[in-house]
């Protein structure tokens, strides 16, 4: 007969045998590798694609995800560069940056991380350029390779520069800004056609005093500012980059068909000091997805036509500090979407306030709305904030938009639309064109064409029109089939 002691000894042998069962069991299971030939590795791409980047700069990492979707455990005996030392891309394997690895264990059912980035020589060339090479794994005798492909762009560099002479930027190569890029005093930088402008992260363009920036752009080859990230990702994030600021006496700046996007203050215009000409001309340009303001100007001069201002944090036009302005044909669209937006897309005001609280008056001699539409995603888009110690004066003139004011005082608005829906095309993509049933179309008048400081009788994309009567509103003639 068993005893209570003897029976408690088989039980207590029995639990252990059955716990160290168990433990061997799971750990022979996690333990063993795979060597079945026929299992391999599977990869999020078989390509890893890099947008262009600017030689001599780094891109941002991509990630490549490596999978063993085996039950069991893969020895990766190597992890390589086909390129080596020579390749431009670079690795980081699961958190070891290294041109190559060896030995490297991925659990059953598991994935891991392979960062990949490249920097690319220059080339001396003009013309974007294909850098290829290609990721070597080795398991279980297997070859399998996932490639590498980047396009590398020469291009001329900025690095806190002023401009002491009067310089061109040409169409030969992109021109990458660092720090701040300032013309000085005196001087002019002239932009040609097609150039294309990148800022880095925080940078921008300064126009000093007595200084002139002149932007030439076509309808065929328009200008374009934006930054420096490439990537897919970043095509509509805003606040990439800083400003253009046309500082406090800078003069006969003239800005035509150029695209501005994805900054903080597309432009800033301080006071003039010219009592002849204008401080800014701006011309069938367009302005899109700033953090903050589209076109802040203060105590300026500013003549605007054929331009499309929207979708900026704060407000598309921001007229401060009294100043003359004539906008013609201009569609200012503020849809935002990233955060809060609770300003209107045009504020208007005759006053400062400086350090002390106190009050500084001036004059707005003169803002002129023709032709234009003023709309967005907000409950008020005007704000006209004004002080009675300084000139006030503006007009409103075969204007639609979107406002609670009181527009029915002839003197400051002539055959206005309020609060209709202008029926763009697609405001969510920019698309800021009249559609079919718009409002927008057949509303303007051809005085303000005829007395306008340029030729209108083209719109931002070069149609006509004249040719058929009245025209519409805003920086787009609706072409009818």
């Amino acid at each position: 007969m068993l005893t209570f002691k003897r029976l408690y000894s088989y039980l207590f042998s029995g639990i252990v045998l059955l716990f160290l069962l168990i433990f061997m069991f799971s750990c022979n299971k996690n333990d063993i590798t795979d060597t079945n030939s026929t299992h391999k590795l599977s990869f999020s791409n078989d390509t890893v694609m890099f947008d262009t980047v600017f030689t001599s700069v780094g891109s941002s990492m991509q990630t490549l995800m490596i999978y063993n979707k085996n039950p069991l455990k893969l020895k990766i005996s190597s992890i390589r560069l086909a390129g080596g030392q020579n390749s431009p891309f670079r690795l980081n394997i699961d958190g070891t940056p290294a041109l190559s690895l060896n030995d490297v264990e991925i659990a059953g059912k598991d994935s891991m991380f392979v960062f990949v980035k490249v920097t690319i020589n220059p080339k001396n060339t003009n013309d974007p350029f294909i850098q290829s090479d290609s990721i070597l794994f080795e398991t279980n005798g297997n070859l399998q390779c996932v490639h590498l492909v980047a396009w590398g762009q020469d291009a001329h560099f900025y690095n806190n520069v002023t401009l002491k002479s009067n310089t061109v930027f040409t169409n030969d190569k992109p021109h990458v800004i660092y720090g701040n890029l300032t013309v000085d005093s005196l001087r002019t930088l002239t932009i040609q056609p097609g150039a294309r402008i990148y800022f880095h992260h925080n940078s921008s363009l300064f126009v000093h005093r007595d200084a002139t920036l002149k932007v030439n752009g076509t309808l065929e080859q328009p200008v374009t500012f934006q930054g420096d990230r490439l990537e897919d990702f970043y095509n509509d994030i805003p606040s990439q980059w800083g400003e253009i600021w046309m500082q406090a006496g800078s003069k006969d700046n003239e800005i035509s068909y150029a695209i501005i996007k994805n900054g903080t203050t597309a432009l800033q215009v301080d006071s003039t000091v010219s009592s002849s000409t204008p401080t800014l001309r701006l011309s069938n340009t367009t302005i899109n997805n700033m953090g903050e303001a589209g076109l802040l100007a203060e105590d300026a001069w500013v003549k605007a036509a054929n331009c499309v201002i929207g979708n900026c944090g704060i407000y598309a036009v921001y007229l401060n500090k009294g100043g003359n302005y004539d906008f013609r044909h201009c569609t200012l669209g503020n849809f935002w979407i990233y955060n809060v937006r609770n300003t209107p897309s045009l504020k208007i005001n005759n006053y400062a306030i400086d350090n002390d609280g106190k009050t500084i008056p001036y004059d707005l001699t003169n803002a002129y709305f023709g032709n234009c539409v003023i709309y967005g995603n907000e409950y008020e888009e005007i704000m006209l904030d004004k002080k009675d110690a300084a000139l006030f004066n503006y007009k409103f003139e075969y204007c639609l938009f979107k406002t609670q004011l009181n527009v029915s005082d002839p003197v400051y608005y002539s055959n206005c639309i309020k609060n209709r829906d202008p029926l763009f095309v697609d405001y969510t993509t920019f698309n800021l064109q009249p559609d079919t049933l718009s409002p927008l179309i057949k509303a303007g008048s051809f005085d303000i064409l005829n007395g306008s400081w340029m030729d209108l009788s083209r719109d931002i994309k070069g149609n006509s029109r004249i040719s058929e009567s009245p025209p519409d509103l805003g920086a787009y003639q609706r072409i009818r089939p």
